[in-house]
């Protein structure tokens, strides 16, 4: 990030007022306590055992405060990107989300983005003028980075002619080397005190009983600092109602996999993640799981990555355009836990 920054307008950034290679300036940083933890797990509902029991914590990371868990430092990183992102028209896929080592309650987060590449939509008559925006996102932990990615959002123009613009933003991975991997399983924790993971024969899907409401959904988008207009005024979303916050469903995906996989240690990165259709609050969310690769390191942790499928199941909604299921999320976290 460069020492410059652009000071985002009070009522954008639209697509034209943002140029390659721009840092845009920060949202103030947020440090994760036990309180916000809290209200984080009462909306998710998350199974893990490093978040949830301190001992237990302490004894396999070293540190004396709990894990923070993964999702809300994710959530976190993605609300307070959103200067970029107020007037999204959506978000179509993060990529090479990586979370460099765990974070732990009592920490602050502080965000900085990045303007990578910039495309122009295709112009079309039946709608205004729009273009894609790739974003870099870094985070930093007490000084230390602790995550980075990619993120592909939508803007709408504010004026009606196109900038011209035709950088790479490039599409989300198909392939995954689990490889790539394997240095983010923390070297100083100490496995011993945790339960093995369940056993998960490759490309075995597994679905959640489970399924779960969305609720809640302005709560966790305030929570997050996310500013994106959409999920908080219908008025400007073109369903006639508010969209849920993408970071949301895929929280609830999260939480989905460690029922699965209760004895999971933590989440070190997201290989992709795509959202494929608006999710809208009361929508009834249901997961599916697939174990797409696994890889046993000398550590005795083992590094599995998951294709997650999310549907949303909901009745008749104000658009009438809208299927009544429709699937939602396709995401493939990367996760570490330890072996057998």
């Amino acid at each position: 990030m460069s020492d410059t920054t652009f000071l985002v307008p009070d009522d954008g950034p639209f697509y034209d007022d943002l140029e390659p290679g721009m840092d845009l300036s920060p949202q103030p940083p947020v440090t994760i306590d036990s309180g916000l933890a809290a209200w984080y797990q009462s909306i998710v509902g998350e199974v893990f055992p490093l978040c949830l029991d301190h001992r237990l914590s302490t004894q396999t990371t070293g540190r004396p405060m709990p894990l923070a868990s993964p999702g809300l430092v994710v959530n976190l990183a993605v609300g307070q990107s959103t200067v970029a992102t107020r007037r999204a028209i959506a978000n179509l896929f993060y990529r090479n989300m990586r979370i460099a080592r765990p974070v732990h309650v009592g920490e602050t987060l502080h965000t900085r983005v990045r303007i990578e590449a910039m495309a122009d939509a295709k112009p079309r008559e039946d709608r205004p003028n729009r273009g894609k925006v790739l974003l870099g996102i870094q985070t930093t932990a007490d000084d230390d980075v602790v995550l980075d990615c990619q993120r592909c959002a939508l803007l709408p123009m504010r004026g009606s002619d196109l900038p011209g613009h035709s950088g790479d933003t490039g599409r989300a991975p198909e392939g995954i080397d689990i490889d790539d991997y394997v240095d983010l399983v923390p070297g100083s924790w100490d496995g011993s005190g945790l339960a093995s993971v369940r056993e998960w024969a490759i490309d075995e899907e597994r679905i959640d009983i489970t399924r779960d409401v969305v609720d809640q959904a302005t709560g966790l988008a305030r929570l997050t600092h996310n500013r994106a207009i959409v999920h908080r005024d219908a008025e400007a979303s073109a369903y006639g109602e508010r969209l849920v916050y993408g970071g949301h469903v895929q929280a609830l995906a999260q939480a989905s996999l460690t029922r699965l996989d209760p004895a999971m240690g933590t989440v070190v990165a997201w290989h992709t993640c795509n959202h494929l259709a608006p999710a809208f609050e009361g929508d009834l969310l249901a997961f599916s799981h697939r174990l797409i690769a696994e890889r046993v390191v000398d550590s005795g942790f083992v590094v599995r990555a998951f294709e997650t499928v999310g549907v949303a199941h909901r009745a008749a909604r104000q658009s009438s355009d809208l299927p009544e299921v429709a699937e939602v999320l396709r995401w493939v976290p990367v996760v570490v836990g330890r072996g057998g």
